[in-house]
């Protein structure tokens, strides 16, 4: 996109529940400049950052990993991050996770796949041939010794009940490094990402924060959630305002998963 067209930039954001409040108010705020500032479409998280790779988004909500591979920039303040248990990340696994050789990966998730990825290398020492698989849990540990669930396919999951192994990703990155996990931002490239579109979106975010009441009563229903479970999730499991910590607990998880894509690269051009 022309930063100087008069044409409004596309916006891709994820369908989760987890993005509902950043994006409420660019649906349903009384104020025309912030409802009308977009063309806004819904997708999974991959299909936002391949949006953005393949020109057919301008900004989206993109997985961190995604941010960091394409070189985009983002908008500060506002995402997607966790402060501990984020109970819609679920790496659950039918062996002991010392003995996972293969993990199946929610289609969707990519910062949530090189996340269990780090997880399960600095923790327990493996690194498991990874796959994609639509998010059956079933189906996955059919076909592998482990599965990450995310997003609402996770939230409809109780981890209680299982007669597996699982590990809350969010948790598990809070405890091994001390620093808040962050899985998407706002990003674009770099001559996209200006004013006044990150004033947009914070104002959109508070718009959402302000407005819970209305969303778990919209979001419950439409997505067949507990009004608690979409009320507990919302307010005490996402962090939607990010600071400086959050950035640093960032930077530290891109130096991580970049790190396991080099070692990945070796392996190829080895085996070449």
């Amino acid at each position: 996109m022309d930063p100087l067209s008069p044409t409004k930039p596309r916006v891709c954001a994820v369908s989760y529940l987890n993005t509902v409040p950043l994006v409420w108010g660019l649906q349903h705020s009384p104020d025309p400049a912030l409802r009308d500032a977009f063309e806004l479409r819904f997708a999974l998280p991959s299909a936002c950052a391949d949006q953005l790779a393949s020109g057919q988004a301008d900004i989206g909500i993109v997985p961190v990993i995604e941010m960091a591979r394409q070189g985009l920039d983002y908008f500060p303040g506002t995402g997607i991050a966790c402060h501990g248990p984020v109970r819609s990340i679920l790496l659950v696994s039918k062996v002991p996770f010392k003995e996972i050789r293969t993990l199946a990966t929610d289609s969707g998730s990519r910062t949530s796949a090189m996340l269990a990825q780090v997880i399960l290398a600095e923790k327990f020492g493996v690194r498991p041939q990874v796959f994609t698989h639509p998010a059956d849990l079933a189906e996955m540990l059919g076909k592998a010794d482990s599965a990450l669930l995310i997003g609402d396919a996770a939230l409809r999951v109780d981890p209680a009940t299982l007669p597996f192994e699982t590990l809350d990703l969010g948790a598990e990155w809070v405890s091994l490094t001390g620093l808040p996990m962050v899985f998407a931002v706002w990003a674009g490239r770099k001559q996209v990402v200006r004013e006044p579109y990150g004033r947009i979106f914070l104002e959109s975010c508070s718009y959402g924060l302000a407005h819970i009441d209305d969303i778990v009563r919209t979001e419950g229903p439409a997505r067949q959630f507990e009004p608690e479970l979409v009320r507990r999730y919302l307010t005490h499991h996402i962090v939607f305002e990010l600071g400086e910590r959050d950035y640093e607990g960032m930077r530290l998880y891109i130096q991580h998963a970049l790190s396991i894509d080099r070692d990945r690269d070796k392996v190829m051009i080895v085996s070449k």
